[in-house]
């Protein structure tokens, strides 16, 4: 159940905050002025490549990522490939996972590696096998972690992960929201530099004040009626969100919100890219996710006994005002057939990375409000 009085009493939202979520979503503008410092300081700016990669091979553990390779892939896909190196092991900890390069994998490509955790012996074996490849590397991990030593002792190029401003928490959660952008930034900057996608130190800064902005918008201190993460969240009560993404940089953000919303709050959520969600969910809507399918006002309703039906809502997100042909007023048009209730984010105007931040911001903002409310805490 989710705790709807909980939203507006930010006294009680921070004490109910033990990992220190609410900061982390905050302070992620913080966290990407500090990875651009990083990735100059580590040398990003001062390469010279010879032209652009034949693939991008993408290795790392965790939510965040997984959703930096995704977000990767969307943005640099077109001139590059970005393959996404997944493990192999016996159990998902750190010691047990193992990852290999593909046999095509040699010197014209190259390895980045990402981790908030920098310790796994299978991304310093990687590091290792790409050295002997010949392919280029660079991670972007804990500084002075095992992973970070591996990589500067095979002339790979390591870049420390920004850390936490708020040094008093530990961010051990993966999908925190502070991770992501402390991976994805050093990475921005480097592909920049390789010419596959466009994300200069300026159009960086962009991006900080959008974080920025949007965490002010999205703050505790915020009233659920002017809040846009705080609305959704409480929008998202007791139900199984269904979320469908049109365009190139929301159908990533899609994705990710729905591994942060199991991670953070336990919540189980489906994402699809439209027009292909409308049939993929389709039965959803009319079956026993139905809109009209329970009847919460019903005086008969046994309330202790008797948990509340998870019931579907449509959430559309969209990276950009699209112009010309768009799949959104016929998902809309299914969403009401099915007495679906549907909630929908549209960035402001801006450029790719601009609106893909305002977006990754408000869904994590949304998930951890989820997770506060909720009571998943620990």
């Amino acid at each position: 159940m989710l705790d709807e009085s909980l939203l507006d009493a930010p006294d009680a939202l921070a004490r109910a905050d033990h990992r220190g979520l609410l900061l982390g979503a905050a302070e992620a503008g913080a966290r990407v002025r500090t990875a651009v410092r990083h990735a100059a300081e580590a040398g990003i700016g001062n390469l010279n490549p010879e032209g652009r990669p034949r693939a991008v091979l993408f290795a790392g553990s965790g939510t965040a990522a997984l959703g930096v390779a995704d977000l990767l892939g969307a943005l640099a896909g077109a001139a590059a490939p970005v393959t996404l190196l997944r493990p192999t092991g016996v159990a998902p900890a750190a010691g047990a996972l193992r990852w290999a390069l593909p046999g095509w994998a040699g010197s014209v490509d190259l390895l980045l590696i990402a981790t908030t955790d920098g310790g796994e012996p299978g991304l310093a074996l990687l590091a290792e096998q790409a050295y002997r490849r010949g392919c280029s590397v660079v991670a972007v991990a804990p500084s002075q972690s095992p992973l970070s030593e591996a990589v500067g002792g095979t002339r790979g190029l390591s870049v420390p992960m920004a850390p936490t401003p708020q040094e008093q928490y530990e961010e051990t959660q993966a999908a925190s929201p502070g991770a992501l952008w402390a991976l994805f930034t050093p990475l921005l900057s480097l592909l920049d530099r390789v010419g596959l996608l466009t994300a200069s130190a300026e159009t960086l800064q962009l991006v900080a004040d959008r974080l920025d902005t949007t965490a002010e918008r999205c703050g505790p201190a915020i009233a659920t009626y002017s809040n846009p993460a705080k609305t959704l969240a409480a929008e998202l009560a007791e139900s199984l969100p269904l979320i469908w993404t049109e365009g190139t940089a929301a159908a990533p953000v899609g994705r990710r919100f729905a591994a942060v919303l199991a991670e953070l709050s336990g919540r189980p959520a489906l994402a699809a890219e439209l027009p292909g969600a409308l049939p993929a969910h389709g039965l959803l809507l009319g079956g026993d996710f139905a809109g009209g399918a329970a009847d919460p006002d019903d005086f008969f309703r046994d309330r202790v006994e008797e948990p509340q039906a998870l019931r579907a809502r449509v959430v559309l997100l969209r990276d950009r005002p699209v112009g010309g042909l768009t799949a959104a007023p016929a998902a809309r048009e299914l969403a009401i057939s099915h007495e679906t209730a549907i909630s929908e984010l549209e960035p402001q105007e801006g450029s790719e990375l601009e609106a893909l931040a305002e977006l990754v911001a408000i869904t994590d903002f949304t998930a951890v409000y989820l997770a506060l409310a909720s009571g998943n805490r620990e």
